[in-house]
């Protein structure tokens, strides 16, 4: 099993509140994110990075400044919410190196996307606590993994050499002509051994889909051994990650890694309609989120 540095085991309690669980506020899309500002096609294709940006620094300065990180992507948010001292000072900083979207193999398989030129040098030099990087993955397909396995191994070699921390994410997906039923029966199953695959390559801090069940998320925390884990919000419901955070905590977790579940409902073209909902929308469910963690966190597991 990987184990962190000194130097990436710093990163990793930045990246921490004061209990050492991770509550990092995600909002490195760009494509979801478009699809939210705005309705209709053309209206979302004229939405400019610089609107994405603006959007970004106001999740960050209202939303994010009451976690401990923001995970941000390195087209439309940085450097300026470095240079324009949007992010405080004590936020950390994730960045992302996944591209938006995804290619198709002949067989339907994804293969993921990075940003070019985001590699762990570009990512300090922006400012970077860490980077962060998503991959999809079948581990019940080997033949649907061979592309993005060599981007993550490249990856994490990349972020190793340089000793800056490094987080690991993958979702899964339904593969061409299987049923939606025949895919939800088997994400137990492909959380686990996509976590495997992961950690084989060596992770060292895991954002993860929630894992389907308290048995799957107790399985997950037993393979990972020491490498912490976060759930992500996946974009459902409020009450429905709640109870998800609630699960994956009690079974393991080391934390939150979300996003859209907190602000999708709260953005808008009009940024003091943004900055309002942010603060009374979804602030409260940060805290409802942060008071699950705080019910997990021991004090041997807080960060010094």
């Amino acid at each position: 099993m990987a184990r962190m540095t000194t130097a990436e085991l710093r990163g990793y309690h930045q990246i921490c509140g004061q209990d050492g669980a991770m509550m990092v506020i995600a909002c490195d899309q760009r494509g979801g994110m478009r699809t939210l500002l705005a309705s209709d096609p053309a209206e979302q294709a004229a939405i400019g990075n610089d609107v994405l940006g603006h959007t970004k620094a106001d999740i960050t300065r209202h939303l994010a400044s009451k976690a401990s990180c923001v995970l941000v992507d390195p087209i439309c948010a940085v450097p300026h919410l470095v240079d324009d001292g949007v992010i405080a000072r004590d936020t950390a900083l994730l960045i992302g190196l996944d591209a938006s979207g995804w290619d198709v193999s002949p067989e339907g398989y994804r293969l993921s996307k990075l940003v070019e030129g985001i590699d762990a040098r570009r990512v300090r030099a922006l400012g970077g606590t860490g980077g962060k990087i998503m991959v999809y993955l079948r581990s019940d397909t080997p033949a649907a993994n061979t592309h993005n396995i060599a981007i993550l191994k490249a990856a994490i070699e990349d972020f190793a050499r340089e000793d800056i921390l490094l987080v690991v994410e993958f979702l899964t997906y339904a593969l061409e002509g299987e049923s939606p039923e025949a895919y939800k029966a088997k994400i137990p199953e492909l959380i686990q051994g996509g976590t495997r695959i992961c950690l084989d390559l060596g992770s060292k801090v895991l954002k993860l889909p929630y894992p389907g069940s308290p048995e799957s998320c107790a399985a997950v925390t037993d393979m990972s051994g020491d490498v912490p884990w976060a759930v992500l919000s996946a974009g459902v419901d409020h009450e429905t990650f709640l109870g998800q955070v609630e699960i994956a905590m009690r079974n393991g977790a080391s934390g939150v890694i979300a996003g859209r579940s907190l602000w999708k409902d709260c953005i808008s073209l009009d940024r003091e309609v943004t900055r309002q909902r942010l603060e009374t929308v979804a602030v409260p469910r940060l805290r409802e989120i942060q008071a699950v963690i705080g019910r997990y966190r021991t004090p041997a597991a807080k960060v010094a």
